[in-house]
């Protein structure tokens, strides 16, 4: 299955199974690439929040006009804060954003229970390092792209890359088809496997 990406400066479609590597600023404004990403060429989305609570993704979700009942929001946070939560059809919890083995777990429901072309998106990496640790984060981010793999899926992972040391986002950059690279003035450039 061939998904369209509206990306600028990025192949124009990816086949199933890819893994993307959105590189950026901690500062860069991620949020119009993130729902282009998942606006674009879509019948379910997961979004899975280690930055954000669920209701503000729904709020990014609504400001770009993002289809929410195609939405799946993984929230990781709410759960550790104190804030209420209820899981409703839209919105899933983990205990904290460092239950490596919760997020992948409900990853794989999430795919296991659509159909049709599914995109997934992770905001951020850079957080998940920040709680659980670099190597917990580099199997988790694994076990993902296997599962995208698996079911045809597609999927953008977000990392600051200058919060990092050099080998830390290379060690990243390694497993994933593709780097798409946003810069401080907001160009956008990228390197795909052929």
């Amino acid at each position: 299955m061939e998904y369209t990406l509206a990306i600028d400066n990025a192949p124009e479609t990816v086949p199933g199974g890819t893994g993307i590597l959105l590189l950026h600023p901690s500062t860069g404004e991620t949020d119009r690439l993130d729902t282009d990403f998942l606006a674009t060429d879509t019948d379910s989305m997961l979004v899975i929040s280690t930055r954000t609570t669920a209701r503000e993704v729904k709020q990014k979700l609504e400001y770009y006009e993002v289809d929410e009942s195609k939405a799946t929001i993984l929230d990781t946070l709410s759960v550790e804060r104190g804030y209420t939560r209820r899981r409703s059809e839209g919105v899933r919890y983990v205990s904290a954003p460092d239950d490596l083995s919760g997020i992948v777990s409900e990853t794989e429901t999430f795919l296991q229970d659509h159909d049709g072309k599914l995109r997934v998106t992770f905001d951020s990496l850079t957080e998940l390092i920040y709680y659980a640790d670099e190597d917990g984060a580099l199997s988790a981010v694994g076990d993902i792209l296997d599962l995208l793999a698996e079911y045809d899926a597609v999927g953008m992972f977000h990392l600051a890359d200058e919060v990092h040391d050099e080998e830390t986002v290379a060690r990243f950059r390694e497993l994933f088809d593709g780097v798409i690279e946003l810069s401080e003035d907001g160009t956008v450039s990228s390197s795909f496997e052929a």
